[in-house]
């Protein structure tokens, strides 16, 4: 995380080191990003950067935890505020709705996003998103055993099997909807999200075989 030198900075030459970083790695994966660069475009000296963070692995989880994952939030409002209201299914289809609002008013942040679940080794993952994964993974594990409980999963699935398909899951949906998706169309979005929920709810095995 930044130190209090950095917050210290004007506003100005704070946003303007992190909106250079976030250039640099939504227009390179993490290993291939370097310092030297950020630097260079934000005007500043390298040994004043270290000033401000540890080291590029800092920087890379303040953009990806305090920036990526908060402005997220923000997409999931409703979803948050009907949290006993909505239906298991309900809540993955608004996992889905914001996340590709997110990433069509943010594009810069996602592909950041993107290139790290891409790109990255499972023990970077860890390093990085840390505790937010066991998090998130334990969410997802929370809606399914209400889900559960309300009798709208079925009772012998092993939950922990669920949680782990369903996440690897929804990065390739998020995948596919981003590859499909040619012009903003929120119809068309919202179509292709239900098409996603329906395998996820019914499955692909014919009923009648």
């Amino acid at each position: 995380m930044p130190t209090d030198t950095f917050f210290n900075l004007p506003q100005e030459k704070q946003d303007r080191i992190i909106a250079v970083a976030i250039d640099e790695f939504a227009n390179y994966a993490y290993h291939n990003s370097t310092i030297n660069r950020i630097v260079e475009k934000a005007e500043i000296a390298k040994g004043s950067f270290y000033q401000y963070f540890n080291g590029k692995k800092d920087l890379f989880k303040y953009i990806m935890l305090d920036i990526i994952g908060k402005r997220k939030l923000e997409y999931l409002d409703y979803m948050v505020e009907n949290m006993d209201k909505l239906n298991f299914f309900h809540h993955l289809r608004e996992l889905y709705l914001g996340g590709v609002k997110f990433a069509k008013d943010n594009p810069k942040l996602q592909a950041i996003a993107t290139k790290f679940i891409k790109d990255s080794s499972n023990d970077l993952k860890k390093e990085i998103l840390g505790e937010t994964a066991v998090a998130g993974n334990d969410f997802m594990k929370e809606l399914l055993v209400k889900g559960v409980k309300e009798a709208e999963i079925k009772p012998d699935l092993n939950i922990d099997v669920i949680v782990f398909i369903l996440i690897q899951f929804n990065f390739s949906a998020f995948e596919f909807l981003f590859n499909k998706i040619e012009v903003w169309d929120e119809e068309q979005i919202v179509a292709l999200i239900d098409d996603l929920l329906y395998i996820v709810e019914n499955g692909i095995k014919n009923k009648n075989y």
